[in-house]
């Protein structure tokens, strides 16, 4: 198919990830076509990245086979340019290697739309409150002055597993003082009688 795009030029071939770095080697492409089913047991960074040093201007579009937005997302962290899903027609694969070897980035629509997707939920999720219910318990009362021994005895806890608590609050909200947990709890509401 490649071969009927005027434009493009195929300089090699391999059926196995060995024999597309020997390729990359000899050959210097400016566009990497490699087939995830291809690759075995390396995966898709190693693998990238084993073509990327033997020819750094190179860039790697992947033909993969699983229409999943993390498989994308995860070649394109890899350091791949483009991810095109086997099934994809002649025209989108051609448009694919046009645009890569232009320095744009390219991803199935469909696919690119989910990734989309996906981001926007991941990005609402990390909004989200980060501390559990018993957390929230025991950050408004540490931040209404009480000892540990204190907020153990009103909620029926050990010292210890309210010192745990403690802990977990200040890593997840990056607090490294007592003052820093007071202020976090009264800027988010969390000194009401019945915090949400």
């Amino acid at each position: 198919m490649l071969e009927s795009e005027t434009d493009l030029e195929l300089v090699g071939e391999a059926s196995d990830l060995r024999g597309a770095v020997f390729e990359v080697r000899s050959g210097q492409p400016d566009v990497v076509l490699l087939d995830t089913g291809a690759l075995g047991e390396p995966g898709v960074g190693a693998a990238v990245g084993d073509l990327q040093r033997e020819a750094p201007a190179a860039r790697v579009v992947l033909l993969g086979t699983e229409d999943d937005p993390d498989n994308a997302r995860a070649a394109l962290l890899a350091g791949a340019s483009g991810y095109v899903l086997r099934g994809a027609a002649d025209a989108e694969l051609a448009e694919a290697i046009r645009r890569v070897s232009e320095g744009e980035l390219y991803v199935h629509p469909a696919l690119a739309a989910r990734m989309v997707a996906a981001e926007v939920t991941a990005h609402a999720a990390a909004g989200a409150d980060p501390l559990s219910t018993r957390e929230r318990e025991v950050l408004r009362l540490l931040a209404l002055g009480h000892t540990n021994q204190e907020v153990a005895d009103q909620l029926f806890l050990s010292v210890r597993t309210v010192e745990t608590h403690r802990a977990h609050i200040m890593r997840k909200l990056g607090l490294e003082s007592r003052a820093e947990l007071v202020r976090y709890a009264i800027d988010h509401g969390q000194l009401a009688t019945d915090p949400q």
